[in-house]
This record gives C-alpha cells, sequence and structure tokens, in this order.
C-alpha cells in the first residue's frame, strides 16, 4: 500500500499543507483530547487499508459467480485505482474550499455508499462503478487524514500522532482479513455460500459499511482544523480550537498570527515548477517517482489483494488461503511498528536498503517454490516442503517491505524536495504510485495465468535493481531540515 507515515504529506496532498511552530506542551487533558481526535481522523486511515484489502477475500466469489476471466477480473480489482487517484487528486483543493471535516464526511458517504453498492451488485459492471466510487474515498482519507492530524496535533507530539494514520491503515488491512475469514468459516469455506441472505463475498464487502458510518459520526465530534478556520476568516474558533488542543496557557493571539503568517507567505507549487534536466522533470523529481514505482512493481499489492487466489492456485483450500492472509496482515503491522521505531535512529537510506535485499531474497525463494507446482486446472499442489518456503517467503517479503520501503518511501518524499516544490512534486511522484499499483494489480492475475513463477522472477528483478537505485540516486535525509533540502 501506499500511505503516508507521521507528519509527511500524502498522495496528492499539494493543496494541504502543514505549519511548523513552537508552541508549549499540552497538558494530559488536552493530551488525551488530541489522541480521541486523531484516532477518529485515523478512522480514515482504517477504511483506506480496510477498503484497500477486502477485495482480496472476494476475488474467488466474484470469478464464479460473473463467469469471468483472469483479464476482467483484473479490470474489477485494480478499476478502484483510478477512483484513488482523482479522491487523492482533488481532495486537498476540496478540503481548502470546504473544510477538513466536510471532507472526512464526504469520504464516509462514499465509503457507505461503495460498501452497500458492492454487496448489493446487479451485474459487473455496476460492481466495478462501486470500485470506483470507493477509489474515490481511499484517495480522499489518504489525503485528508494525514494533512487534519498534522494541523491539529502540538508540534511536540506531531510525529508520534502522525503515525497513527499509518497504524490505522495497516490495522484496518488485517481487520478486513480477519472478517473476511470469519464470515468465510460462517459459509462452510464457499465464497459463495450463503450468510445473512446473499453469498459470503457479497458479505465481505458489505461490513465496510459499520467503520464508514462510524468514521462518519466521529467526525460530528471533532473540531475543523484550525487552520483551515484561520484560512476561513473564523479566528475566535480558531483560538478556541488551540486552546482546547494546546492547553490553557498557549498564546492563541500569537499563533494565529503565526499561522496567518505562513499562509500569507506560502508558495504554492505547481507543475511547471518541476520541469528542468535532460529529461522534462529536474533530477530530485525523477527520483521520487522513481522511490514510488519501485515500491510498487517488487508486487506488494499482489499479497493484499490477490493473497487468497494466490494460495488458492497452487493448491491450498480456501479456509487456510484466508487465514494466511490474516497472518500477512499481522506481519504487516509488526513490520510498520519496526520501521517506526528504527526509520529516526538508523536512517532512510540503510532500511530502504535492508528492505530491498530482504525483499530479493524473500521474492526468489517465492519464485523458487513457485516453479515445483504440479498439477493443472483446479488439481494443483505444491510439494510440502517447497509450500513451507513458499510460505515463509511471502510473510518474510511482507515483513521486509514494511519495515522499509512500506514507510520510509513516504518519509523521503515528504522530506527530500525542495520547499518551493515540495507539494507539487509530491502529487506527481503519488500519481506515479498509482500509475505502477494499477500496472501490477491488472497484470497479476493475467501473468500468473502464463508463469506464476516468472511473475516472481520479475518482482525479484526489481527488488534487487532498486539497491543500486537507492545507493547511487537517493539523498539521504535524516537529521536534515527541510529547508537544508534546497
Amino acid at each position: 500500500m501506499p500511505p503516508p507515515v507521521g507528519s509527511t504529506q500524502s498522495p496528492g496532498d499539494s493543496p494541504v499543507t502543514t505549519t511548523t511552530h513552537k508552541a508549549g506542551t499540552a497538558g494530559h487533558a488536552e493530551l488525551g483530547h488530541v489522541i480521541f481526535i486523531t484516532a477518529a481522523a485515523a478512522m480514515g486511515g482504517f477504511l483506506f487499508g480496510y477498503d484497500s484489502s477486502v477485495i482480496n477475500g472476494a476475488v474467488e466469489g466474484i470469478r464464479g459467480k460473473y463467469d469471468i476471466g483472469s483479464a476482467a477480473l483484473a479490470q474489477v480489482v485494480a478499476i478502484a485505482l483510478i477512483g484513488c487517484a482523482i479522491g487523492a487528486a482533488t481532495a486537498g483543493r476540496i478540503a481548502d474550499r470546504i473544510g477538513r471535516i466536510r471532507v472526512m464526511r464526504i469520504a464516509a458517504a462514499l465509503f457507505t455508499v461503495s460498501a452497500i453498492g458492492s454487496a448489493l451488485p446487479f451485474a459487473l459492471w455496476d460492481l466495478a462503478v462501486w470500485r470506483i466510487i470507493g477509489g474515490f474515498a481511499i484517495g480522499m482519507a489518504s489525503v485528508i487524514g494525514p494533512a487534519y492530524i498534522a494541523e491539529v496535533a502540538p508540534a511536540a507530539y506531531r510525529g508520534r500522532l502522525g503515525s497513527f494514520q499509518q497504524a490505522a491503515i495497516v490495522i484496518g488491512i488485517a481487520v478486513s482479513q480477519l472478517v473476511n475469514w470469519g464470515i468465510l468459516q460462517a459459509a462452510g469455506g464457499d465464497q459463495r455460500g450463503h450468510v445473512l441472505g446473499v453469498e459470503a463475498w457479497q458479505l465481505m464487502l458489505g461490513v465496510m459499511v459499520v467503520p464508514a458510518v462510524l468514521y462518519g459520526v466521529l467526525s460530528f465530534a471533532i473540531p475543523e482544523s484550525p487552520r483551515f478556520l484561520i484560512s476561513a476568516g473564523r479566528l475566535t474558533d480558531a483560538k478556541e480550537v488551540l486552546r482546547d488542543v494546546e492547553g490553557e496557557g498557549v498564546d492563541a493571539d500569537a499563533r494565529v498570527a503565526e499561522i496567518r503568517s505562513h499562509l500569507s507567505s506560502e508558495h504554492r507549487s505547481t507543475f511547471k515548477d518541476l520541469l528542468g534536466g535532460r529529461f522534462g522533470f529536474a533530477p530530485i523529481v525523477w527520483i521520487g517517482i522513481g522511490l514510488s514505482v519501485f515500491q510498487q512493481l517488487v508486487g506488494i499489492n499482489v499479497i493484499f489483494y490477490y493473497s487468497a487466489t494466490l494460495w488458492q492456485s497452487v493448491g491450498i483450500d480456501p479456509s487456510s488461503s484466508f487465514l494466511y492472509s490474516f497472518t500477512t496482515s499481522i506481519i504487516n503491522i509488526i513490520g510498520t511498528v519496526i520501521a517506526m521505531v528504527f526509520v529516526d535512529r538508523i536512517g532512510r537510506r540503510p532500511l530502504a536498503l535492508i528492505g530491498s535485499a530482504g525483499m530479493a531474497i524473500s521474492l526468489g525463494l517465492v519464485a523458487w517454490a513457485f516453479s515445483h507446482k504440479t498439477g493443472s486446472g483446479g488439481h494443483i499442489t505444491l510439494p510440502g516442503a517447497e509450500g513451507a518456503v513458499a510460505l515463509v517467503g511471502a510473510h518474510a517479503f511482507v515483513l521486509f517491505f514494511a519495515l522499509s520501503w512500506g514507510v520510509v518511501v513516504w518519509v523521503f518524499l515528504g522530506e527530500m524536495f525542495p520547499n518551493r516544490i515540495r507539494a507539487a512534486a509530491l502529487g506527481v511522484a503519488a500519481s506515479a504510485q498509482w500509475i505502477a499499483n494499477w500496472v501490477i494489480t491488472a497484470s497479476f492475475p493475467s501473468l500468473s495465468d502464463w508463469n506464476l513463477s516468472l511473475t516472481y522472477v520479475i518482482y525479484t528483478a526489481f527488488a534487487l535493481l532498486s539497491i543500486p537505485f537507492v545507493l547511487k540516486f537517493v539523498p539521504e535525509t535524516k537529521g536534515k531540515t527541510l529547508e537544508e533540502m534546497g
């Protein structure tokens, strides 16, 4: 997945920037209030992860229901990414016009509508439409959550509170797989078995309505961002929010003046600012694009979108395949926590290189294991030893990705660009990431039908190529201020 981390910006977050300031440390009461606000806003991240991954459990049910081949199935799965790109590209500008909280409510409504529509489709075409609508919501959530948290959190706690969004995303992925597994058990291990009057795969997609409604309800319990309130001329409201989150001891008048000064002096970067060099963009922009593309071309979203199908394709029964999808999600959470602990200790580049090496070895083992599958059609199996290697390798791949590229890419993108182009460059890099995500997601079913082992060889090659790319082109940003980046 391509989520933001800490206080960095997120996909398409060009219009919504954050201020840095010196402020007093919030007291225990204020901090508890801020944690509640942050957790409520991070529900968008939970839904981001949940909606992105829940399709994993429904893939084979959709294939059977509509009797479609791998190419058509891939489009239904991948089409949500079109909505993601549009939602991410537009959410920031909408938030600047109507406020962060209203954008959260719009996203919650879209998540709800998408969940209901996806659970009760009339045909394949309208299932695809509901998937696109869910994608809009994912894109909006990927922008508004971290932007709002960064604007509300006291400076002393911004990094830790910003990590709520990342944690919520990986927890959402894990919960979606656990819920899918539970529904499958209730359906007797059949994705097309009936539960509560609908097929299991339909219920899997429909359950998301619960957290979607909760997200909408919570949006009425949290305040608007003081930055937006100031931009809208609502200074009294902004001062009240600042006192709530930073404590009564804060000089609200001075803070409002500081934020107004930042707003008036900001340069809103444009696409034209990114041009330069021999290949259109400035070199640093190409490096950002390269980081985004490599993050996706190692095939991580194959695990999150297709793992249940993947394990079934090599002879593992559906119930076990769903359980393995859940365990990889738990590994994803563990790896993310490791990255959060070490990204500021050992640096971004070392963590990326460790991850690249680990992913290359893990993917290579998976490719080797899949080369030993036997049988055809619905009677494919992996020998015992190779099956164990495939499972261990896939889990290790997720771990190495999560503790490195899953986190450090967004840290890099938030830090490496000069101030004058940061917002626009981040938008371009994020767009490249969504496109690469779509390429992998749309191509995997057909590639796996062609040759599953060679498909993983391709992913292994990209993991290996990412090593010289980092060594030669990617600058270390640890310990540098944003101003030092140019």
